[in-house]
């Protein structure tokens, strides 16, 4: 809606000199605001306000590393019914002692591993938050390989330099292959699993620490940002215990 303005200037000093002017009766209104799309919205207050309360939970989930700051939840309430990429795993690392170690010889084959990694994350994100559409590594290698030129390989993106917690937005080339990819996918946000690193603690147990990313693909922004912690025997156990403190259950209750 536009405001009703006088036809001339005539009139605007009709205003102010002439007692027996009559404004025009039709009631001024102002343009009208064009809303934030409902999942930036949603994501950006989840966010902020998680950062000005950061609850802490009354009862960490079992295999949380004793001492560890609580870990920010998937925020799947403004995810709801969204397509939302899940990419696939890139980065991987144990420290070197733990690396050497025949616990952890099973993973030691970086490809093997991310596989493996790959197939845990959808089997968490798809079990426990089954409320979003995730479209996981699987899929999104098939939506590249039917739009070449168009979609990227997912697996060759970059996205592992989203772990740096500095960055506020996605820098090109990423911030154009991933809007690329969500434009096939039909969608706006991803998640990204940046990275897994696992190590020892002094108790012994292995440490598994996930940086979890979403990103807007249309503006670049990070929306949110959490790691997740989980401690375990082996590094399976270790990484399931920070998916389930990452994705809790009870995340929609009070």
């Amino acid at each position: 809606m536009r405001w009703q303005l006088p036809r001339s200037l005539l009139e605007w000093r009709g205003l102010a000199i002439n007692p027996g002017f009559n404004p025009p009766s039709r009631p001024f209104t102002f343009p009208a605001v064009r809303p934030i799309p409902a999942i930036i919205f949603a994501l950006l207050s989840f966010s902020c306000s998680a950062r000005a309360q950061q609850p802490v939970p009354s009862t960490p989930p079992a295999g949380t590393p004793a001492g560890a700051p609580p870990t920010l939840p998937v925020p799947t309430e403004a995810l709801v019914g969204q397509n939302v990429a899940l990419m696939p795993l890139t980065l991987i690392a144990a420290d070197p002692a733990l690396a050497a170690d025949t616990v952890y010889a099973p993973y030691r084959d970086r490809r093997a591993a991310l596989i493996w990694a790959d197939s845990l994350i959808g089997d968490a994100f798809t079990g426990r938050a089954p409320e979003v559409r995730w479209v996981l590594p699987a899929e999104l290698r098939k939506v590249a390989r039917r739009s070449p030129g168009i979609v990227g390989d997912p697996d060759q993106m970059g996205q592992a330099t989203l772990r740096s917690p500095k960055l506020r937005e996605v820098h090109d080339p990423l911030r154009s292959s991933l809007r690329n990819l969500m434009a096939v996918v039909g969608g706006r946000a991803v998640m990204v699993p940046a990275s897994i690193g696992f190590g020892r603690q002094a108790d012994g147990r292995i440490q598994a620490d996930l940086t979890l990313v979403v990103a807007d693909t249309r503006s670049g922004k990070l929306l949110w940002r959490s790691i997740a912690k989980g401690s375990g025997a082996n590094p399976r156990e270790a990484l399931d215990a920070a998916l389930a403190a990452v994705l809790p259950l009870d995340a929609g209750g009070p």
